[in-house]
């Protein structure tokens, strides 16, 4: 397998430990999204990703599939042990819900492209564009933190012992808070889940200063 992606990227972050997770290996090929306007903007990278968005994972099999989510849940497929979600359907929902809640409603506001835009087009400052970050950041991690918080389901990590996809999504998201300075105390249980996460060698060798195309 080949995976395409940036080495600071939270969406390829996550698959870089769900691969870990699985003991899979892909080779890893990487995109650079701010170097020379973007290389994820190239013909060749739009031929394989007509979204232009990191990561893209292409099977041993040729398939190339895209999207962080839908990448780990064809990994949870075709390769479910050990599991990304619970068996319990209910358990399985409420780790769906915390992935998407990171995955459709906090990064989706606070990624590359649409800070870029804020600076860009919009012509606001750096420093209005890092309050525009931080805002939808701890908003999001409010609600995050509600939904973990004295919840029955809640154990080491997101959804009992074992690290799911929830884990999978929460880390990379505090990496990108933490690299913005957004203040994490009011959030004890998602920072404790984080450095349960972080513990283990998947999430260790997943993280981005780990990446060979880290700078």
């Amino acid at each position: 397998m080949k995976l395409y992606g940036y080495w600071r990227s939270s969406t390829a972050y996550r698959v870089r430990i769900a691969l870990n997770l699985k003991g899979l290996t892909a080779e890893h090929v990487p995109v650079h999204l701010v170097r020379d306007g973007g290389e994820h903007h190239r013909p060749e990278y739009k031929a394989l990703n007509p979204q232009e968005a990191v990561p893209t994972l292409v099977t041993d099999g040729g398939a190339v599939l895209t999207q962080s989510l839908a990448i780990c849940e064809w990994l949870e497929e075709r390769h479910p042990r050990p599991p990304l979600l619970p068996p319990d359907s209910e358990a399985r929902a409420r780790v769906r819900a915390f992935a998407l809640a990171i995955g459709c409603e906090i990064h989706p506001l606070t990624n590359l492209r649409v800070l870029s835009h804020l600076t860009g087009a919009m012509g606001l400052s750096d420093a209005d564009k890092l309050a525009w970050y931080r805002h939808w950041t701890t908003v999001g991690l409010a609600q995050l933190e509600a939904l973990v918080a004295g919840h029955p389901g809640t154990g080491r990590f997101v959804q009992g012992d074992s690290p799911t996809l929830a884990d999978v999504c929460l880390v990379p998201q505090l990496y990108n808070a933490r690299r913005f300075e957004v203040d994490l105390a009011p959030y004890p249980t998602l920072v404790r889940i984080d450095s349960a996460c972080r513990e283990l060698p998947a999430f260790a060798a997943a993280a981005p200063e780990q990446q060979p195309d880290a700078v």
